[in-house]
């Protein structure tokens, strides 16, 4: 603080001052005489820093004599003294420790470094800028020069052009002179060229009458150019400053007028006539604006242009149809090509076999029959196995291949189709693929409904049948009763005169198997099967699934062609590489020829039973197919799901109205799937039906527990199980999961289900009538009628209907009924009471209570 601080008065009084009176303190004084005292504490400003070694060395002397000098002079040191020193020096801060002078040095160090650092840095970037600047201005300045050069070039190009114009016109003014005034050689010729000077009119020159024509040409932009500068400047580098403004007297272009002048070209170009070029356009069946305008090599603002002169207003992602497209195409004067998505199937199945290639091949029979009729049993005792001792239920609920070597070099290639009713897909499949149908009818219970539909399958695939007439080993066995009740299904067999086959058999004593076999072996001999196996494989999926260890697996029935590892095959919206094939028997094959059945490995998905299979060329290719395959399936389930039809609306509000059972079903194989998705959409009708939320092949995952979490439905598992994941997934989300192994338990349980999402039925129950004689007003009753019971009786709780004039006026329930002023349960007929309605009271005499009850009846599917 100062000794003295003054401020300068506003007015006539004294200044307030601060005096220093004593050591330590400071006097204030304010107006009008008054004073105060202030004790001032003095600190002493802490100097940051290390000291210099100089001044360490000159404080050390002076600090050890201070201290000495008590000593010297026999006193005794004393805490007073000591304090005393303290008070006279003033109070003295605390010094920094060694570690803290250390940190400190080390920050300043580090600061200084960083510092340094930064600094070349800064210096690196700033190099790295000048060295882009000079080199775009070299690009500048090359540009430039270019632009100058096109630009004498073009003089030149005028300037030759008019001097050759000047030539002619001279030539041609000659010319017409020769022969108006005839020849001049007496008189002085002027030779008058494009590089003369002004030639002054004579009378006896006869060229002057030509006037200005023979006048020297103009100066041209070229010489301007030439006579102006010859050393063109170079553009300023460096940087701007305002000498070097000022000091620069020749003016240069600027890159705004290199611009300008790159734009005119431009338009001139553009505005000048080009050759227009004419293009073939290819049209698919849809096509947005932009990539059509791609295909025309225009602007889509022009192309739009175009389309909104012929009205309509759309933008470049609209969709335009075909025939809009070919349309624009054709005003603009291109050429159309139309093309279909579809092409990219073109010749896909093509090609026909010669007949020199053709070779003989194995049959496929396909065994076909009524459930419990002996199919499988049939087949074992052909192959000598005992695949129906494995099946869930002692049913097949899959499609199976096998292949019989009858020795010889004759095989045979059966196929074992399920019986069950809901196994009509996997019939008509087996039917589709097959050379000869097997119809296995148990001689026991003759036709049943699916050896019916096994007849149709065969007749509308158009192969042969053979008839086997199973079980014959029975005592209740009747064979001719099967063959009479087959000529009802218009199938004659040959002991009847007809042309069908038909052999008794029994697949549990193994008799009469040779006969049966004889017949397939003479019936393919009739048919002259033959394949070409020299050629790309071709043929149908029979089963697929998905194992755990080994991926999507598929049942392949090769048609013609050899199939072998490594082919690239397309089979519906799957793709992939062959990576194995397994024949029925599990061992491992290199290639697979026509009626061979194989198991296939190195697909993307599971392929739907009965999707066709091709072997392709190319990986591109296959898979170019497949997702257009897909995308034809996703959008025709789009359409299905999402009409605007009127039609299609009210088909909505109606589904809007039905009760619906989600479900998410998994199976082993997708033909199983397939085969419950089916049978569980014919148990719908028009007040409950199932909702599939998703199908797949494979074990139950937490993403399916999910799905069903969301539409709180079941998860139904056919011969599948669920992982750990999946099941600790359905514990937290209360997600029930059932497991089956036979279809029909599974379709009795959903039957179940959906038969108590039924609205139950009303059935109603005729009591008796009553006639009223006459209304009383009661207090706090309300009115009451008085009636006779004139048909049945009348019960209390029961409901009732007021009739008047033969018109129901009201229906409600009878909440009193009395007689001689006692509650009575209920009134016979001819006898007197008294009745009040429920929240009614509108009765006049004459009016007909009618009492009935009504029964809730629970309704089954």
């Amino acid at each position: 603080m100062n000794d003295e601080v003054e401020t300068k008065p506003k007015s006539g009084r004294k200044p307030l001052t601060l005096r220093r009176t004593d050591k330590g303190a400071v006097k204030q004084s304010f107006s009008h005489g008054r004073t105060k005292t202030v004790v001032v504490e003095t600190k002493r400003r802490r100097i940051l820093g290390v000291k210099k070694a100089g001044d360490a060395a000159t404080t050390a002397p002076e600090n050890t004599e201070k201290q000495q000098a008590p000593k010297l002079a026999g006193a005794p040191v004393t805490e007073s003294a000591s304090v005393a020193d303290e008070k006279k020096q003033g109070a003295v801060l605390r010094t920094l420790s060694e570690d803290e002078k250390h940190a400190r040095v080390a920050a300043l160090t580090q600061a200084r470094k960083d510092g340094e650092v930064r600094r070349k840095r800064e210096e690196a970037e700033r190099e790295d800028r000048d060295a882009r600047e000079a080199e775009e201005r070299a690009r500048l300045e090359v540009e430039r020069k270019r632009l100058a050069e096109e630009e004498k070039q073009r003089a030149d190009s005028i300037e030759t052009r008019q001097r050759a114009e000047e030539e002619a016109s001279v030539a041609l003014a000659q010319e017409e002179l020769k022969k108006s005034h005839g020849a001049f050689k007496s008189e002085p010729r002027v030779n008058v060229t494009p590089s003369d000077p002004v030639a002054q009119p004579d009378a006896d020159n006869p060229l002057a009458s030509l006037g200005g024509r023979l006048k020297t040409r103009r100066k041209t932009e070229t010489d301007r150019r030439e006579t102006k500068s010859k050393d063109e400047p170079r553009r300023r580098t460096g940087k701007l400053t305002v000498v070097n403004a000022l000091d620069d007297d020749e003016r240069q272009r600027s890159l705004a007028s290199v611009r300008r002048a790159r734009e005119r070209d431009k338009q001139a170009r553009q505005s000048g006539e080009q050759q227009k070029i004419v293009r073939e356009v290819i049209i698919p069946e849809t096509i947005t604006v932009q990539e059509l305008a791609q295909r025309m090599s225009m602007r889509a603002v022009d192309l739009i242009r175009e389309l909104m002169k012929e009205g309509q207003m759309v933008n470049a992602n609209t969709i335009l149809d075909a025939d809009t497209a070919e349309l624009v195409v054709g005003d603009l004067g291109h050429t159309v090509k139309r093309v279909a998505e579809a092409d990219i199937e073109e010749g896909l199945f093509d090609g026909i076999d010669s007949d020199d290639d053709m070779s003989p091949r194995p049959p496929v029979v396909t065994i076909m029959g009524h459930v419990d009729h002996g199919k499988t049993s049939l087949l074992d005792a052909l192959r000598q196995t005992d695949v129906v001792a494995g099946e869930a239920g002692g049913i097949t609920q899959h499609i199976g291949a096998y292949q019989v070597d009858l020795g010889d070099d004759r095989k045979v290639t059966f196929l074992d189709t399920p019986g069950h009713a809901a196994f009509t897909q996997m019939r008509a499949r087996g039917a589709e693929v097959t050379d000869i149908v097997i119809l296995v009818v148990a001689a026991d219970d003759s036709i049943m409904p699916q050896t019916v539909e096994a007849i149709s399958h065969a007749k509308a695939a158009g192969v042969p049948i053979i008839v086997a007439i199973n079980k014959c080993d029975k005592p209740n066995a009747d064979p001719n009763k099967v063959r009479t009740d087959l000529l009802q299904h218009e199938i004659q067999v040959e002991s009847l005169g007809g042309d069908v086959q038909d052999v008794e058999v029994s697949a549990l004593k193994k008799t009469n198997l040779d006969a049966l076999l004889e017949a397939i072996i003479l019936q393919s001999e009739l048919l002259e099967l033959k394949a070409n196996p020299n050629r790309l494989a071709e043929g149908s999926v029979v089963e697929s699934r998905l194992d755990k260890g080994r991926g999507p697996v598929a049942t392949f029935l090769v048609q013609r062609g050899n199939l072998k590892r490594g082919d690239i095959l397309v089979v519906g919206g799957e793709w992939g590489k062959v990576r194995a094939l397994t024949d029925y028997k599990g061992q491992k094959v290199t290639e697979a020829g026509p009626a061979f059945p194989v198991e296939v490995l190195g697909l993307n998905g599971a392929p739907e039973p009965g999707d066709q299979f091709v072997v392709v060329d190319s990986e591109s290719r296959a898979r170019e197919i497949a997702e257009f395959r897909l995308r034809k399936r996703r959008e025709k389930a789009v359409a299905k799901s999402s009409g605007t039809s009127l039609e299609q609306m009210m088909t909505q509000l109606q589904d809007a109205e039905i009760k619906e059972l989600p479900i998410v079903i998994k199976g082993d194989v997708q033909g199983s799937v397939e085969a419950i998705v089916s049978s569980l959409d014919r148990l719908s009708t028009d007040e409950v039906r199932v909702r599939i939320l998703h199908t797949g092949v494979g074990g139950i995952s937490e993403s399916d527990v999910i799905l069903a979490a969301a539409s709180a439905a079941p998860v139904i598992g056919f011969n599948v199980r669920a992982n750990k994941q999946a099941r600790d997934e359905a514990e937290r989300n209360n997600v029930e999961i059932r497991y089956y192994s036979v279809i029909y338990h599974l379709i009795d349980d959903i039957k179940g289900v959906l038969s108590g999402m039924l609205e139950p039925e009303l059935r109603e129950t005729f009591l008796g009538n009553a006639e009223i004689l006459e209304v009383f007003n009661i207090t706090k009753l309300g009115k009451v009628a008085g009636c006779r019971v004139t048909e049945g009786q009348v019960r209390r709780g029961a409901k009732v209907r007021l009739i008047r004039d033969d018109t129901v006026i009201h229906e409600g329930e009878l909440s009193q009924l009395k007689r001689f002023k006692e509650d009575v349960n209920d009134v016979p007929v001819g006898q007197e009471c008294g009745m009040s309605f429920a929240n009614y009271e509108d009765l006049k005499a004459g009016d007909v209570i009618e009492c009935f009850s009504v029964e809730t009846i629970e309704r089954t599917l």
